[in-house]
């Protein structure tokens, strides 16, 4: 599997680094599965959305932080990972 490297920059415009796990559409949104570190150790993983306007250049993405919304896509990307050597937890 190719790793794919995204870097988004914050409010205060550090860049920070997060490799793709997984990616899907669900209801018309893409999401990304992340985590911030690329080696066999274990490393935290996030939700995030895209949230880009027609007009934006490039994308843009926020952390999923609705509790609802992360148990279902939590549910969602344990599945698609399922064959992968990845191990979710909450």
């Amino acid at each position: 599997m190719q790793e794919e490297k995204i870097t988004l920059h914050t409010d205060s415009g550090e860049a920070v680094d997060f490799y793709v796990l997984e990616e899907t559409r669900i209801n018309g949104m893409n999401y990304l599965m992340v985590t911030d570190s690329n080696e066999d150790e274990d490393g935290e993983c996030y939700v995030l959305k895209d949230v880009s306007g027609s007009s934006d250049n490039e994308a843009v993405y926020e952390f999923v932080e609705n509790d609802d919304e992360l148990d279902y896509l939590y549910r969602i990307f344990t599945e698609l990972l399922e064959d992968m050597d990845v191990e979710l937890r909450k």
